[in-house]
């Protein structure tokens, strides 16, 4: 009798198991998954049409930056600059764009309009957001969205990304913080963040390291400036913090956790002889056990 091991994957199954590899790419290694899908699914116009979709989200889950109208202005790819049909927009540039997500390139721009009710708030935001980017991340790239509500509110959305890919040394890395606030007029408003962090090292093996958290705090809102500068301070505080508890967690794990991963031998590159096994240290050390 058959197992349903034996049976083929349906092409339902084989779009999830696609879908899945690409959406957790490490850093960095997005088109080299996203080929290596291809020869296993064989299949391009499966692909095509059924995963296209996870090639967006990938984008907008990893901010990737992107260069706008070939000058030195660059905004990031998210959620909340996405006017659909795979069309974003820089709110510094006031330009809307169509973004092709395997290229990684930006084309086609047309005028944008910011909202007018959020555009102060935003602004606001962005001049001390972007002096703070550059003042705690090397290479890194900053972006402030704003829109208001039917119902009067004004929501804002502030993203930091950076990045540093070596494949050559056989490592990849990036830091992603989002912060968004959504209020009213004046009064206590939350504060939510969310921080992430990957880092994929393969030079002789594979080993990843990915952390997440989520912070909320209260922010009094009173006015343009003081907003902004209320939340750099906030943000700044966290986002020390939890840098600070990532370095301490490595350096322990480097002194635990790593050191027990490590082979007792020296690595030889040698095969061993197991029929001389005995002369070995680690052999004597078995034979008394």
């Amino acid at each position: 009798m058959a197992s349903d091991l034996d049976e083929p994957l349906s092409d339902t199954e084989k779009i999830r198991i696609v879908t899945d590899f690409i959406l957790h790419a490490p850093p960095g290694e997005f088109r080299e998954v996203v080929n290596d899908v291809r020869q296993l699914l064989n299949n391009d116009q499966l692909l095509k049409e059924q995963a296209s979709g996870v090639f967006s989200q990938y984008s907008k889950d990893q901010l990737t930056p992107v260069s706008i109208d070939s000058s030195q202005t660059q905004t990031l790819i998210t959620e909340y600059n996405e006017l659909g049909s795979n069309r974003y927009y820089d709110p510094r540039s006031r330009q809307s764009f169509k973004y092709d997500h395997l290229k990684e390139e930006a084309s086609d721009y047309q005028s944008w309009t910011p909202d007018p009710t959020s555009e102060p708030w935003r602004s606001a935001l962005e001049e001390v957001w972007s002096k703070y980017c550059a003042d705690h991340y090397h290479n890194g790239i900053s972006a402030v969205f704003g829109l208001s509500e039917s119902n009067g509110q004004i929501s804002l959305a502030a993203c930091i990304e950076d990045h540093q890919f070596q494949p050559k040394n056989y490592w990849n890395g990036r830091w992603r913080s989002v912060w968004s606030l959504t209020f009213s007029g004046s009064g206590k408003a939350e504060l939510k963040g969310t921080i992430k962090v990957q880092v994929h090292y393969y030079e002789d093996g594979n080993v990843q390291l990915v952390s997440c958290k989520d912070i909320k705090e209260s922010i009094f809102i009173n006015s343009e400036k003081q907003m902004a500068d209320e939340m750099r301070q906030i943000v700044a505080e966290a986002e020390k913090e939890y840098q600070t508890a990532i370095s301490e967690n490595y350096t322990t794990m480097s002194e635990t956790t790593f050191k027990a991963l490590r082979r007792p031998l020296p690595v030889t590159r040698s095969k061993i002889e197991w029929n001389k096994i005995m002369s070995y240290r680690i052999g004597n050390e078995l034979k008394q056990h």
